[in-house]
């Protein structure tokens, strides 16, 4: 009987780790990642330790203001496992966010990590919306030095509403979050989405929906 209990309970630890686990944990001191390889692993394989130099955990850069003239008024300056590959396994990353005044980074979504994110420069109004039925949006102006937490695959959104350049800085709880720019995924995916399907899906003309796969 002790040995059954033992057993059941076991199995829902692994069961519950399996569940509030994103991301696997590590089973060495460090896994740099190896581009190179062509093992297919939940990941990136490991970099032979003998060849790891300091290198692979350091990134410059994040000081340079992006170039913020484009369309959207913003730019992201990444440091995940593909610009650090010190960062395999570890579960975490960083985004530097430039923005020009009222630039905006759109409704997007990271299906692999929460987002918490530091206003270092000008006023951000920032937004999350609650999954259906219910669609709330929660969303805040911040300051400099405000700290606001977007959870993990909702859709969220960023806007500078200061009168000059705005920075933000984003720790995510994945080295490879991932990105999906809803406007992009929806309007621009390839091949593209039936226009009869996101017609009657937004309930406009068919002509709206080429008008605006045209743009993506």
């Amino acid at each position: 009987m002790a040995c059954h209990n033992i057993m059941i309970l076991s199995l829902l630890a692994i069961t519950f780790t399996l569940v509030i686990a994103f991301e696997p944990s590590p089973l060495q001191d460090f896994c740099v990642a190896d581009p190179t390889s062509s093992a297919r692993v939940n990941g990136l394989a490991c970099l032979d330790s003998k060849l790891v130099q300091a290198n692979h955990f350091f990134f410059s850069g994040l000081h340079v203001p992006g170039n913020t003239s484009n369309p959207l008024g913003s730019t992201v300056t990444p440091v995940t496992v593909g610009q650090l590959p010190g960062l395999n396994t570890l579960g975490i990353s960083l985004a530097r966010i430039d923005y020009a005044p009222w630039g905006v980074i759109p409704p997007h979504t990271h299906p692999r990590a929460t987002e918490i994110l530091t206003v270092q420069q000008g006023k951000l109004f920032v937004g999350f919306v609650t999954s259906n039925p219910d669609n709330r949006l929660i969303s805040k102006v911040l300051d400099t030095g405000d700290v606001f937490v977007f959870p993990v695959g909702l859709p969220h959104f960023q806007q500078n509403i200061g009168t000059g350049k705005a920075v933000s800085l984003s720790a995510l709880s994945s080295q490879n979050p991932g990105v999906i720019t809803i406007a992009n995924a929806v309007f621009g995916s390839t091949p593209p989405i039936a226009d009869d399907v996101l017609a009657k899906a937004f309930q406009v003309d068919k002509s709206v929906i080429t008008r605006l796969q045209a743009q993506f």
